[in-house]
């Protein structure tokens, strides 16, 4: 699969599975879905599924799935896995297929995804999928799952996390301008004369650690971030069977 990722999450696996499998409650942390719905279906059949994503205010590009899944296995774990594709001509994603798995550990659930996409748009398309879009949609996924993560351990929901880390990055954003701007200036912005002349050798050094602070401090504990999961498998990874048969069924 092109893109892996793999969060720990310490909660119940029943209610981990509840969240991901439930569209309605799915679509409240997927930072790469505005809307998810079941499509109605026979007995028997696999189900079907519509996405939708708002790329901008006054564009929503949708999508129709396929999905399968094997709850219970004898090792304890279970998968999920689907296959997708959008119709709409600004899509950069024409199809794919992916699968998530859920492993029972010790403290809690190794919840992990692998997926990849066919792009669209010839080689412009291959280009901006592999320079631009394919890294924008590891880290989304990545931070949808720390998200989901915060809303099983910590009962932060996907609305208040989402308010966490605007008002975060808003308060980095400030503190790395006031800072850059210092540095502009050879000198810490509003000190009166005397401490602005004691302070001016400390200047550069104070306005660089602040620039430090606001790139790479770890973020808040209730606050979602892509850098607390894995982005690379500890080994081989392989798509799951289930997947090979809802290929055949698609």
């Amino acid at each position: 699969m092109g893109l892996y990722i793999e969060a720990h999450v310490r909660a119940d696996l029943d209610e981990l599975w509840a969240r991901t499998q439930d569209p309605a409650r799915h679509q409240r942390w997927d930072l790469r879905f505005t809307e998810i719905e079941y499509l109605p279906r026979a007995d028997g059949e696999p189900q079907r599924f519509r996405y939708a994503t708002r790329v901008l205010p006054f564009l929503t590009v949708a999508g129709t799935g396929i999905s399968a899944g094997e709850r219970e296995r004898p090792d304890g774990t279970r998968t999920s896995a689907l296959r997708f594709a959008s119709p709409h001509p600004l899509s950069l994603l024409a199809e794919g297929s992916g699968y998530w798995r859920y492993v029972p550990v010790a403290d809690g659930v190794r919840f992990l995804t692998g997926y990849d996409y066919r792009p669209r748009w010839g080689a412009f398309g291959a280009l901006a999928d592999r320079l631009l879009f394919r890294p924008l949609m590891g880290w989304a996924t990545a931070w949808s799952f720390d998200r989901l993560r915060l809303w099983l351990e910590r009962g932060v929901t996907p609305e208040r996390a989402l308010r966490n880390w605007l008002a975060e990055l808003t308060v980095r954003g400030l503190l790395l301008a006031l800072c850059l701007a210092g540095l502009g200036r050879g000198s810490l912005p509003g000190l009166p004369g005397p401490f602005a002349d004691a302070l001016a050798y400390l200047c550069p050094l104070l306005l660089l650690a602040g620039v430090c602070l606001a790139l790479f401090k770890a973020p808040l504990a209730t606050t979602p971030a892509a850098r607390r999961c894995l982005r690379t498998p500890p080994g081989r990874a392989r798509a799951p069977r289930i997947l090979r048969t809802l290929e055949k069924q698609s």
